[in-house]
């Protein structure tokens, strides 16, 4: 990666054997204060990670964003008009480039309900599945409701953009965590940007997910000559615990779904599962109490057939 050295800020001069691998800010000594927080990561790349979440629950949505002498690429918005509002107006401390790019990488509202404090002269793009989903939102919106930006710029597969000399690959590898999950690559760095296809030592959230489409699409993903994996959720870390985190997270997704099939195949009702199933170390990680029946009801619906 190029100029690596950058990447290695004070919150991060922790060795990966130093920090505690947990989602959670208090666990890690950290408080409010500490978000958001900006992380160069190479000498065009960027993150940004903001604290949501319930006061008990807290734990980060991230963005990244790359900033070119052409202008600037976002990947993911935050979760209200407030942070994303933020977001910019780091992101104007860094450059005076125009944000000419927004790409929606999920379309759960936690990464585009604040979509609206983008510049209206960027371009919106999205997965032609995000953008019916984001449509759909916008019809039934209330005037309580918080602005839908439905994307104009459809990726289907592959879409590769040039910012500034620098090539940044839009990727769609298949339904995951939802029907439209974009990964954003930066070949030049090795920095692969998964959204919420991918949650660092949190449990995979399933309400709206594909179970096993998801493991396939992670597996297209490591095809990829990655040295960077950056989260949706969850801290972001130094390069060897996100890849370590990367490796356990499908570890956990695999457990997961081998364990619903096999008490599946052993003719238990959904209920019956959720009170029978056990996820080993992946039951401590953040979010397990709640996402774990969800999981459980979601494998369910595809295992029999159910799922769109």
């Amino acid at each position: 990666m190029h100029n690596y050295g950058l990447f290695l800020s004070a919150v991060l001069s922790a060795t990966a054997q130093e920090v505690v691998r947990t989602a959670n800010p208090l666990e890690r000594g950290l408080g409010e204060e500490n978000f958001p927080r900006v992380q160069r990561l190479s000498p065009n790349v960027y993150t940004y990670e903001a604290l949501t979440g319930r006061a008990d629950d807290r734990y980060t949505t991230n963005t990244m964003f790359v900033v070119t002498g052409e202008g600037v690429l976002v990947a993911d918005g935050q979760g209200n008009p407030e942070e994303t509002a933020r977001l910019v107006e780091e992101i104007r401390k860094i450059t005076d480039r125009p944000i000419t790019y927004v790409v929606v990488c999920s379309d759960h509202g936690d990464h585009t309900n604040g979509n609206e404090s983008f510049p209206k002269t960027a371009e919106f793009i999205a997965h032609t599945n995000s953008v019916a989903t984001l449509s759909e939102r916008a019809a039934g919106a209330t005037p309580d409701s918080p602005a839908v930006i439905v994307p104009t710029a459809v990726v289907e597969e592959r879409r590769v953009i040039r910012l500034g000399g620098l090539e940044i690959q839009i990727l769609f590898y298949g339904r995951a965590h939802t029907g439209g999950d974009l990964f954003v690559y930066v070949p030049r760095d090795r920095i692969l940007f998964a959204s919420e296809a991918f949650l660092n030592h949190m449990f995979a959230g399933y309400r709206s997910a594909y179970p096993s489409e998801w493991l396939e699409a992670i597996g297209r993903a490591e095809r990829l000559d990655v040295e960077v994996y950056l989260p949706g959720h969850g801290f972001i870390d130094d390069p060897q615990i996100l890849r370590e985190e990367w490796r356990e997270y499908r570890l956990s997704m695999e457990a997961v779904l081998n364990e619903v099939k096999h008490l599946h195949s052993l003719g238990l009702t959904v209920d019956e599962a959720i009170e029978r199933a056990r996820f080993g170390r992946f039951a401590s990680w953040s979010g397990a109490g709640s996402q774990g029946p969800i999981g459980i009801r979601r494998i369910y619906a595809e295992l029999n057939g159910d799922l769109d």
